[in-house]
């Protein structure tokens, strides 16, 4: 059986260099997903209830960006990670644990969420200049997102 090249319009040089961008990516959105649970198990407080949920509310959003982000590795013909092992070998952000404060919880995320921001910036630029419309718009969605997020959870703790 014939295998057949993905051809989506950019060099294949270009997507490989993407994909392991995204990948790493991946990595930290993993781990972030992980910090989220945690944070949603550990939380405790007078702002437990609503911390708790708000919590369950990122990691559900979480989990969908790593679907989103790995189907675009995909679409781009390369493979995305897909094991802890990979996600700690290429993790750049901290992995938080035991974290039981609300507001420690709440900085410990705006800190994961200021990693994820640099290296989505980059891709993003990297994107621009190959005229890579689909991670471009990914990224762009993103960063617009956690920006908004950012200043909720800023305003949180002020």
């Amino acid at each position: 059986m014939e295998t057949l090249e993905l051809k989506v319009g950019l060099e294949q040089d270009y997507r490989k260099e993407i994909s392991g961008k995204l990948n790493f990516l991946l990595a930290d959105f993993q781990i972030y997903y992980m910090n989220l649970r945690g944070l949603h198990w550990n939380v405790k407080g007078r702002r437990f209830f609503m911390l708790h949920e708000k919590f369950e509310e990122l990691y559900n959003d979480t989990n969908e960006i790593v679907d989103e982000i790995a189907e675009r590795i995909l679409s781009l013909g390369e493979k995305p990670l897909h094991s802890f092992d990979d996600y700690l070998e290429n993790k750049t952000i901290r992995i938080t644990k035991n974290i039981s404060d609300g507001d420690m919880a709440v900085r410990s995320i705006l800190g994961n969420l200021n990693e994820l921001l640099i290296q989505e910036r980059d891709i993003l630029e990297i994107a621009s200049k190959n005229k890579d419309e689909g991670t471009g718009a990914l990224m762009s969605d993103l960063i617009s997102s956690q920006e908004k997020l950012i200043w909720m959870l800023t305003a949180y703790l002020s």
